[in-house]
C-alpha cells in the first residue's frame, strides 16, 4: 500500500504542475490558479442554488439573510466563541506594532542584525476567522425576531494546521447556512441539511458518506468534549475517499448542532425570553474542489457529463 504521505506529495505535485495551485511559501498556503477558481466558483454556485431550494427551512420560508465577513473579526467576539479553549493550536491572532519611534528603531536594529523582531509586536484587537459563522453571532439582534433567523455566510477561515496534504489548507473558504431559533428548529434544520448535503455532493459523482464525528479538541479536556460530541450526535461529517479506500476519508462538509452554546455566550434570546439554539451546515469549497479534481481528474472537460451539467449549467 502506498504511504499516505506519498499520495499527498503526488497529488500536490500534480495540482502545482497543472497550475491549479501555486505554493505561497509555507506548507498549507497556496494561491489558486484560474482553473481551480473556475471549478470552485461552480461549486459555490451549486451550493447557492441548493440554499435557494431549501428556503422552506427558513423562518416563514422567507429565505436566508446574506452575510459576507472579512477574514478577521473582533477579539472580544472571538473570546465569546470559546474557540481558544478547544483549539488553541489552530488559532491565529493578529499582532501589530503600537510602540514609539525608539521602539521602532529597536525593531529595525534587530531586523538588520537578522535577529527575531516579532517580540516588538503585541496582540491587536482582531483575530483570524476560525469558522465562517463565528462573526455572525455578534451581529444578530437581541432578542431575535419571531421565528429566529436563517443566515447564509461565505468567507475565508484560518487554521494553523500546516500540512503537505492539499486537503488541509491553512487558509480556505467555507459556505455555511446557519439557523438560530428554538431547540426544535435548530435540530430539524441540521437533520434536513445532512440529507441535502449528501444528495448534492453525491450528485457530483463523489462516493460520499454521512458519519458521526467530533472536532479535533485540544488536550485532555478536549477528549472529554469530543466524547460528549459523539455521544450526543452533535456533528455529522460528509466524507469522501480522495486517496483511496485504504486511507482515511476526508470531510468536505459538516452539519453541526451547537445547541445553546452560542445563544448563551452571545446572550441571544428568542421572543419568549428563552436562550436561542443554533445549528449550521458548512461546505468546504477548496476541499470539495480538490475532491472533484482527485476523483475525476484535473481536466473538467473530461469529467462525467452529469457532473459537468450540474456544475456548469
Amino acid at each position: 500500500m502506498t504511504p499516505i504521505s506519498t499520495l499527498h506529495d503526488e497529488f500536490r505535485g500534480r495540482l502545482i504542475d497543472a497550475g491549479l495551485l501555486i505554493p505561497a511559501g509555507i506548507p498549507g498556503l497556496y494561491a489558486r490558479g484560474a482553473g481551480f477558481e473556475r471549478v470552485l466558483d461552480a461549486v459555490d454556485g451549486l451550493i447557492i442554488r441548493e440554499g435557494a431550494d431549501a428556503g422552506e427551512l427558513t423562518p416563514g420560508g422567507s429565505g436566508y439573510q446574506l452575510y459576507r465577513f472579512p477574514p478577521v473579526f473582533p477579539r472580544d467576539l472571538y473570546e465569546k466563541t470559546d474557540y481558544i479553549e478547544s483549539f488553541p493550536d489552530l488559532t491565529g491572532v493578529v499582532n501589530t506594532f503600537t510602540g514609539t519611534s525608539a521602539d521602532h528603531r529597536a525593531l529595525l536594529a534587530d531586523r538588520a542584525a537578522e535577529r527575531p523582531w516579532d517580540h516588538h509586536l503585541s496582540p491587536g484587537d482582531t483575530v483570524m476567522v476560525s469558522s465562517a459563522c463565528h462573526p455572525l453571532y455578534g451581529t444578530l439582534p437581541n432578542p431575535l425576531p419571531e421565528g429566529g433567523i436563517a443566515a447564509e455566510v461565505n468567507g475565508y477561515c484560518f487554521r494553523h494546521e500546516p500540512s503537505a496534504d492539499p486537503m488541509r489548507m491553512q487558509s480556505f473558504r467555507m459556505h455555511e447556512y446557519v439557523r438560530v431559533g428554538t431547540p426544535v428548529e435548530a435540530a430539524e434544520f441540521r437533520t434536513a441539511w445532512v440529507d441535502r448535503a449528501v444528495r448534492l455532493l453525491a450528485g457530483l459523482g463523489l462516493e460520499v458518506e454521512a458519519v458521526a464525528a467530533n472536532d479535533p479538541f485540544f488536550g485532555r479536556a478536549g477528549r472529554l468534549l469530543a466524547n460528549e460530541q459523539l455521544a450526543n450526535d452533535l456533528k455529522t461529517e460528509i466524507v469522501v475517499h480522495v486517496y483511496g479506500e485504504d486511507h482515511p476519508a476526508d470531510a468536505i462538509a459538516s452539519c453541526n448542532l451547537a445547541e445553546d452554546h452560542f445563544g448563551r455566550n452571545f446572550g441571544l434570546t428568542l421572543a419568549d425570553g428563552s436562550v436561542a439554539h443554533s445549528s449550521c451546515v458548512g461546505f468546504g469549497l477548496e476541499r470539495i474542489t480538490l475532491a472533484l479534481l482527485g476523483v475525476h481528474g484535473l481536466d473538467p472537460q473530461q469529467w462525467p457529463a452529469e457532473v459537468r451539467e450540474s456544475l456548469f449549467p
